[in-house]
């Protein structure tokens, strides 16, 4: 029987053979751990603290539109430059005030962080704000790209007439 001798051709697959085996060895007592109790994951925490943000702010919300009624949603809204945008921390925008203002839930409400910054590029004219407008949203102190906002319709919300009697 004669040894298997090394070639130049050989040598890459041995040593990417010894590096699978050195691997393997070493990720082994990683992998017998993965069955022991650990500390609750991290992600729960995090998943709790963001459905206590978004209670709070459901809540905030409810007390906006409290003696308003919903009125039919709207593709865009008459939004002016000076107009007031009220970020409400994993729940929604709203534009406006005074007697109407606008609910802007987005598709992913969850991502609306009240401490960012909401940026629009208008495509459906400058007073309009419409739903297939661009929207991000930046830190404003370095002002580094946050996120993406694709929105919803917007739901007008207005005061309620008070019946006199």
């Amino acid at each position: 029987m004669t040894k298997p001798s090394l070639t130049p051709r050989s040598r890459p697959a041995l040593a990417l053979a010894l590096a699978a085996g050195v691997s393997l060895a070493v990720a082994a007592p990683a992998l017998a751990q993965e069955d022991e109790p650990s500390d609750p994951p991290a992600e729960e925490e995090k998943t709790e603290k963001l459905s206590k943000r978004a209670a709070k702010g459901e809540k905030r919300l409810a007390r906006m539109l409290e003696g308003r009624v919903a009125g039919e949603p709207q593709a865009c809204i008459r939004s002016l430059p000076t107009g007031r945008i009220s970020t409400i921390d994993r729940t929604a925008y709203v534009f406006g005030r005074g007697r109407t203002i606008y609910v802007q839930r987005t598709k992913k409400p969850r991502q609306i962080n009240d401490r960012d910054t909401l940026v629009t590029q208008r495509f459906g004219g400058g007073a309009q704000l419409c739903r297939q407008d661009i929207a991000t949203t930046i830190n404003p102190i370095n002002q580094i790209f946050t996120g993406a906002v694709l929105f919803e319709d917007f739901v007008p919300y207005t005061l309620a007439d008070k019946d006199e009697g």
